[in-house]
């Protein structure tokens, strides 16, 4: 009956345990060391959910190959610590930015609360958003071993095929904006969705603005994982 006992109680543990883990917002942020072992089996549907994987809508049909499973192990632990770092960075210096920290890469959302915003039907990038893309190409800088992915997407308003052209021009002005100062080509990944991937209510004015969003996710690139195994002796 104690054997019955202590392994009903394990399990309720895990229970609780992988619920705050997912869904709690502290943890979204938090060391990844401790919650990729809980989500690892479904961290690519969760990365696509926050950025929209819905591969052929948009942009260049790459995005499911940027969107890897999580990397076990020792090689996971040191990925998970630079992640976790350059989250926190990013937060630092672009408070009002939304910062994830989602498996083992990071989503930032700009949406028109949160530093990187466009006018309305417009796609160039002002003088606040060069501000803050500029805060954020520095911290690009430190971390060169990671690979980046703009996605752009917008409300519901207006004609589809109209919205589809306004995101695919906003998430390439950003790109464009992130290769003229100095970030490779090479590192960056461009996709656009439109309005076919909300978050939020497209029916409220709030809901409208932050569905008007650019998404940029950062992932670790082969040189960092073969490192990361190579340090860790995976």
């Amino acid at each position: 009956m104690k054997t019955i006992i202590n392994k009903t109680g394990i399990l309720l543990l895990t229970i609780v345990l992988t619920l705050s883990l997912t869904n709690c917002k502290a943890v979204q942020n938090a060391n990844n060391k401790q919650k990729g072992g809980v989500i690892g089996a479904t961290g690519g549907a969760i990365l696509g959910a926050i950025i929209g994987n819905n591969v052929g809508k948009g942009g260049n049909g790459e995005l499911g190959a940027v969107i890897g499973g999580v990397i076990g192990g020792g090689a996971g632990v040191l990925i998970g610590n630079k992640m976790d770092k350059q989250a926190q960075k990013i937060e630092e210096e672009i408070p009002g930015a939304q910062v994830e920290r989602v498996d083992d890469g990071i989503v930032v959302t700009f949406d028109e609360g949160s530093g990187v915003n466009f006018d309305t039907n417009k796609y160039n990038i002002n003088a606040t958003s060069q501000q803050n893309l500029n805060k954020l190409i520095s911290v690009f800088q430190d971390y060169p071993d990671t690979n980046l992915l703009v996605v752009g997407h917008t409300d519901s308003q207006g004609a589809e095929d109209y919205n589809m052209t306004l995101s695919k021009n906003r998430a390439n002005a950003v790109t464009n904006y992130l290769k003229q100062k100095g970030v490779s080509s090479g590192r960056l990944t461009t996709n656009w969705f439109g309005e076919t991937q909300p978050l939020h209510d497209n029916s409220t004015a709030e809901g409208r603005a932050k569905n008007r969003r650019v998404n940029i996710a950062i992932l670790p690139n082969e040189k960092m994982i073969q490192d990361a195994k190579t340090q860790s002796g995976n």
